[in-house]
C-alpha cells in the first residue's frame, strides 16, 4: 500500500460506556493513534448518557504500508489525576485504504464500533466516520474532470433554434406592446 494520502476521522460520540468515577460527573476524552501520529481530543460534553465529541482528525502519510490500524483509546479524567481508562476500539483500516487507493477516495458514513474493556469484554459503542483521500491532488482533479463530464452538452442545431425563438418572441412581442400603446393613445 504504497503511496501518499491522508485519512480523515470523526470522532462523533459514544453510548453506554463504562463510567470510572467514583465522585463526580465523568468527563471523557479519546487518544487516537495511527502508525506515530497520536491526537487527542477535548473534553467531552455529556447528554442523557450520550458523549459527544463531533471532532475531526486528519493523519497524512506518504506510505501506508505498514499501517494496519486505528486505535481509540477513551479515558476519563478523574478527580486528582488525569487518565482513567475506559475502554478502547481497534479499526483495521487496511481495506478503507485499498479501496481509497483504487478509488481515488473513498468515505465511510458513521458507524458504531465496540468499546472493548481490560478483560476483552464489550460495553458500549463509539461512533467513527472515515474519509480516505489518495494523493490530494490526484484526487482533485479526479473530481474536477467528474464535474466537467456531468455538464450536459447541447448541440448547434438547439442553440440556433432556441435563438431563433427568442428573436421572434421579441419581434412578436414588441408588436403587440407597440400596438397597445397606439390603442391607448387614441
Amino acid at each position: 500500500m504504497k503511496g501518499g494520502g491522508s485519512l480523515e476521522v470523526l470522532l462523533v460520540d459514544a453510548e453506554d460506556i463504562r463510567h470510572t468515577n467514583v465522585l463526580g460527573k465523568p468527563a471523557y476524552y479519546v487518544i487516537l493513534e495511527c502508525g506515530t501520529q497520536v491526537y487527542r481530543t477535548k473534553i467531552s460534553s455529556e447528554e442523557d448518557d450520550k458523549v459527544t465529541w463531533n471532532e475531526k482528525f486528519t493523519f497524512e502519510f506518504s506510505d501506508w504500508k505498514h499501517l494496519t490500524h486505528l486505535k481509540f483509546r477513551i479515558m476519563d479524567t478523574e478527580m486528582f489525576t488525569d487518565g482513567g481508562f475506559v475502554g478502547e476500539t481497534m479499526i483495521h483500516i487496511g481495506g478503507i485504504i485499498t479501496e481509497g487507493k483504487d478509488r481515488g477516495f473513498i468515505e465511510v458514513k458513521p458507524s458504531p464500533y465496540n468499546v472493548v474493556l481490560e478483560d476483552d469484554t464489550y460495553k458500549g459503542e463509539i461512533k467513527i466516520g472515515f474519509k480516505f483521500v489518495a494523493n490530494k491532488a490526484a484526487a482533485g482533479n479526479t473530481r474536477e474532470y467528474l464535474a466537467q463530464n456531468n455538464k450536459p452538452k447541447g448541440s448547434i442545431s438547439k442553440t440556433i433554434a432556441n435563438f431563433w425563438k427568442v428573436l421572434w418572441w421579441r419581434i412578436l412581442f414588441c408588436q403587440r406592446t407597440e400596438s397597445n400603446n397606439n390603442q391607448k393613445q387614441s
